[in-house]
């Protein structure tokens, strides 16, 4: 397919630098309508990182974030101007600069979106960013560890710690995970710097 993308698209070249702080916040579904607009999956519950970045990153499906040298060579801007984002429906909608038809917007199906991290609001005390919990060591308040965070679950009323027990690389059967809600009746504190969760919760639960 060709695409309709303006080179417009891709912002000064003084912002095309990768940012080392790159998190992939979502990925382009599909056009929306007829004027460039398009559908957006966000990867997590609060779409904050989407809606808060004026510029976004992006890669083809297929490629990795460790380099733009696929995208560089192809048709696709290594970044895109957010030009308006919102909510619609169950979903998100968004245009950027330089896609003004269907066309351009269907050239852009499957494409990867990553934001600065330091482009993040801010969040209240007590909140957290899924981000920022993955990889940090679980102990519980006898000090014993339970492993890694290796990710979360959306449950809809609150979110599950996922852990990798100790010496696991990741689990072989899902069962060897252990699952530990994420609420203040079982966690007792968050410490980003020294990168460790405490739970009340026993090796044997």
């Amino acid at each position: 397919m060709t695409s309709d993308i303006s080179p417009s698209a891709a912002v000064g070249s003084d912002e095309l630098s990768w940012p080392a702080d790159a998190i992939e916040v979502g990925r382009i579904l599909d056009a929306w309508g007829i004027k460039g607009w398009f559908k957006v999956q966000a990867y997590s519950a609060d779409a904050q990182a989407l809606f808060s970045a004026r510029r976004w990153f992006v890669l083809p499906a297929e490629d990795k974030p460790a380099t733009v040298v696929a995208v560089k060579a192809g048709r696709l801007p290594p970044v895109l101007k957010v030009l308006a984002i919102r909510d619609h429906g169950e979903g998100i909608v968004a245009s950027v600069e330089g896609v003004a038809d269907r066309s351009g917007a269907e050239a852009l199906r499957g494409v990867r979106i990553f934001a600065s991290r330091s482009s993040f609001p801010r969040p209240d005390p007590g909140e957290y960013y899924w981000v920022d919990l993955i990889g940090l060591n679980v102990v519980n308040r006898q000090g014993e560890e339970l492993g890694v965070v290796a990710g979360l679950l959306d449950t809809g009323p609150h979110s599950v710690l996922r852990i990798t027990p100790p010496g696991m690389t990741a689990p072989v059967k899902p069962d060897q995970e252990r699952l530990v809600p994420f609420v203040a009746a079982f966690v007792d504190d968050v410490d980003l710097e020294r990168r460790c969760i405490t739970v009340d919760w026993g090796l044997d639960y």
